[in-house]
């Protein structure tokens, strides 16, 4: 496969309501898609990234400049390209995971669609459906957080996650578990917490939650290894999670017993079942978390969540959860699950006419000169 051009296509969507966690509010949606034409056709990829560092470091203006001058040019230069040479050829560049995810997303896209293999098929996947829950940000009040739980639940969710931070954690956790007693039900904190404050976490104890997810901050493992000692509630993690060696050392040293993956996060979905092969092997459940992304990011994620170690709900939702309309047709709920794209590549066609609607702006890419 040769690579013969490349568009950054940048986009704002709205979404239907605001979304507050620990590290902000989103009321739209920031997109970036990469769109790559290859000599055996084309395909898309999402790059994840937030518009401001305060998820991890990658942010999206900086992921842009880096696919424009340092990712994508030197892959005009191979004569033949896969997609599962992105990570060494990308290797001169720090950081900056949910660029490179992008570019290998696309890049499967067009060759998986070139060969007529389906994401899933090529990962491994064993589902043709994949459960999935709904994430429910930081609210104004208890009364409105259980209002919207209970909107969520009566459209089919069968498993919710509760975003946490100092001073919103025990009380509307405790306040959603005592008006739904079943109800599958997980907290995130996004390292809000500071590990001097676990006695906070230690209170949620008793609430039946399936995880505490990312207590603290991303690089004090020790911390998560210290509150798992401590707690029955098993503890996730996911920002501290960027890569399969980081992965090993979060499970040799007991910090977690649960793993997030987060296609962006880890750049790219290959990496990611890396990670998952690992979990599995070891008997540790994965599931996959999201980053409000459109169809192209969103038909990644189920593929990924279509493998077998996947044995918990993911944070994929349905398309309605986040936009009124997306740029792929959309991901629609039945029961608590999604379809899995059987379609070869990621299985979705990108809505050109819509972009454009949307006030898109296209940037072509040049190889280095």
């Amino acid at each position: 496969m040769r690579l013969e051009a490349a568009e950054l296509v940048r986009v704002t969507i709205p979404l239907v309501g605001a979304f507050t966690a620990a590290f902000g509010t989103l009321a739209a949606r920031d997109v970036l898609l990469v769109r790559l034409v290859t000599d055996v056709g084309e395909g898309w990829g999402e790059c994840t990234t937030l518009a401001e560092p305060f998820y991890n470091e990658e942010f999206f203006d900086a992921s842009a400049i880096v696919l424009r001058r340092w990712l994508l040019p030197p892959l005009f230069q191979r004569s033949e390209l896969r997609a599962d040479e992105v990570r060494s050829v990308a290797s001169r560049v720090k950081g900056f995971a949910a660029a490179k995810a992008a570019v290998e997303m696309a890049l499967l896209d067009a060759e998986l669609r070139h060969e007529g293999r389906s994401l899933s098929s090529y990962l491994g996947g064993t589902r043709s459906r994949v459960d999935v829950g709904v994430v429910v940000g930081i609210l104004g009040s208890v009364h409105e957080l259980c209002e919207t739980v209970a909107r969520f639940v009566a459209e089919g969710y069968a498993r919710v996650k509760l975003k946490i931070e100092p001073g919103w954690d025990h009380q509307p956790a405790s306040a959603v578990r005592e008006a739904f007693d079943t109800l599958p039900l997980q907290v995130d904190a996004n390292a809000a917490y500071d590990p001097s404050s676990a006695d906070r976490l230690l209170a949620l104890d008793g609430l039946n939650l399936l995880m505490i997810e990312q207590p603290f901050a991303a690089d004090d493992i020790d911390a998560h290894r210290r509150l798992a000692t401590r707690m029955a509630t098993p503890i996730c993690l996911d920002e501290s999670i960027p890569s399969l060696n980081a992965a090993v050392t979060a499970l040799d040293t007991g910090a977690c017993s649960i793993v997030n993956l987060k296609v962006g996060r880890v750049g790219g979905v290959i990496e990611a079942r890396r990670i998952h092969d690992l979990c599995r092997a070891r008997g540790v459940p994965v599931w996959c978390g999201g980053m409000a992304e459109t169809g192209v990011g969103r038909a990644a994620n189920v593929a990924l969540a279509s493998l077998p170690g996947f044995t918990l709900p993911g944070d994929i939702s349905a398309s309605s959860r986040y936009f009124a309309r997306d740029v792929t047709a959309p991901f629609e709920l039945v029961g608590s699950s999604l379809a899995v794209p059987g379609g070869a590549g990621l299985g979705v066609s990108v809505d050109d006419d819509f972009l454009t609607e949307l006030g898109a702006t296209r940037e072509v890419v040049r190889g280095a000169r």
